[in-house]
């Protein structure tokens, strides 16, 4: 088996590629760097691993910058 492309929302996340046996999960988007070198039986199984991620991530906010912590980086 060669080295499989795993999308999400038609962007590339990740590729597979063969590892003693199995397939080993190279991450190339951050949002998937918990992904980074899992394992996984097939290319199926990894993107449903993708998939559930992603779901987790969805409700969580994003961490934001007080406007007097900016201030203090812009003046140093």
């Amino acid at each position: 088996m060669n080295k499989q492309v795993i999308e999400f929302g038609g962007e590339a996340v990740g590729v597979v590629v063969p590892d003693a046996g199995r397939l080993k999960f190279v991450a190339v988007k951050y949002h998937v760097w918990d992904l980074d070198s899992r394992h996984f039986r097939s290319a199926d199984e990894a993107r449903a691993a993708v998939r559930s991620l992603m779901a987790s991530q969805r409700g969580r906010q994003p961490v934001s910058q007080s406007p007097a912590i900016s201030g203090a980086y812009a003046v140093a």
